[in-house]
């Protein structure tokens, strides 16, 4: 398993300019290839190859990229090409490979083996012979300590201007987990996506996507007007394009926040996280105004977080982070007490757990979370390896 790990770099104005000189030929010579394939040319990343010493003729400036870096470029090209033959032949309308625009920075990418990391400092080499070169080697200075050994650099500018080295390594060879014993146990919820306790006592909340009901509304009312157009004419051609492009931005907005949700909750100081087993029939119910007629019919989704998406972002994050990683059964944890263990009927609609007997008064998913901890911590070892517990390591 392949991990990346994105690390902000800062740069001089010196070295600056000259990551912004290399990324201009690379995208240059990426879409003058591309202009040639649009005009009828056959491809062939060989071919293509081949045809880089004829283009640092025609263009000497080429000489003061690095050479990895524009052979890049051909493989780059070479997998947008394959995508686009591969959707063809499954029968698909595929758009061909767009050119890349000048105010977006072309990503470079540096094999691992011809970089260096020297006191924090990262050295990106540059093109040419001798010296002194036309651009020095370019001396980043890292602000996190990135994985050893990593197999792939690729640099990249934010839309504000700061640059980010992403590391390419391997899981197993990543920075060792670390193990003191510490846990914390999330519970997925319906009002927040989930609820933490740890072993030192502190809860944690994480918010769910709550955007979607404002997307909904909009996909609704799409649907509501497409349904009185004639099916295949031009407005309903036209709203179909228009309900496409707005679902696509609610799944890139609830990606988004399951990624940052992700992020938070395995960056925690504790060594282990631990997952209740939610299924998403679990965060279903019968509707309360149902008919004799319509018994059982009437179903409706507290929410549309994707758990079990969020699940595995939180897999290979905690992962990456090193930390281990559990699942366990968490049958019956909403509806005990996690002060005396007296056990009775939760429903979805009940938020707040009431316990008769020893008078706990407490959240519904902080109570599971503290039963989901404590049945964790039952299975001393202090983590055994056992069928009904998950690590990362033999996966999810």
């Amino acid at each position: 398993m392949l991990l990346a790990k994105k690390i902000r770099i800062n740069v001089s104005r010196q070295d600056a300019e000259t990551l912004e000189f290399m990324q201009a030929k690379c995208r240059a010579l990426y879409n003058w290839h591309l202009s040639q394939l649009k005009s009828g040319a056959k491809w062939s990343v060989y071919d293509a190859k081949k045809t880089l010493q004829q283009s640092r003729q025609i263009d000497p400036e080429l000489n003061a990229v690095y050479g990895k870096l524009l052979q890049e470029v051909f493989f780059r090209l070479n997998e947008a090409m394959r995508g686009f033959f591969r959707r063809v032949k499954a029968g698909e309308t595929p758009g061909f490979p767009r050119y890349h625009p000048r105010p977006k920075f072309f990503t470079l990418k540096y094999p691992g083996v011809y970089l260096r990391v020297e006191d924090q400092t990262l050295i990106l080499p540059t093109g040419g012979r001798g010296k002194p070169k036309r651009f020095p080697d370019v001396r980043a200075k890292l602000t996190e300590t990135p994985p050893t050994p990593f197999r792939e650099v690729a640099v990249t500018k934010d839309a504000e201007g700061h640059y980010y080295a992403t590391f390419l390594s391997d899981a197993d060879e990543s920075h060792p987990q670390a193990d003191d014993g510490s846990a914390i146990a999330y519970d997925l919820g319906i009002k927040t996506l989930a609820t933490g306790y740890s072993t030192t006592g502190r809860f944690v909340h994480v918010g769910g996507f709550t955007t979607y009901r404002w997307y909904n509304k909009q996909l609704d009312r799409i649907r509501a007007l497409r349904s009185h157009c004639q099916k295949g004419s031009r407005r309903y051609r036209y709203l179909t394009r228009v309900y496409h492009r707005v679902s696509e931005q609610k799944r890139r907005k609830q990606r988004d926040s399951l990624h940052k949700a992700s992020a938070f909750l395995t960056r925690q100081a504790e060594s282990a996280i631990v997952l209740g087993d939610l299924s998403q029939q679990q965060m279903v119910q019968k509707s309360r105004n149902v008919t004799k007629r319509t018994k059982g019919l009437h179903r409706s989704v507290q929410n549309e977080w994707g758990l079990y998406q969020f699940v595995q972002m939180v897999q290979y994050k905690a992962q990456r982070n090193g930390k281990k990683l559990y699942v366990i059964s968490e049958r019956y944890t909403s509806k005990e007490c996690s002060g005396c263990g007296y056990r009775q009927e939760m429903p979805l609609w009940k938020r707040t757990y009431h316990c008769p007997q020893c008078g706990l008064v407490m959240d519904r998913d902080e109570n599971s979370a503290r039963n989901i901890l404590a049945r964790f911590l039952a299975r001393l070892g202090p983590y055994p390896e056992r069928d009904d517990v998950l690590s990362t390591s033999s996966g999810i």
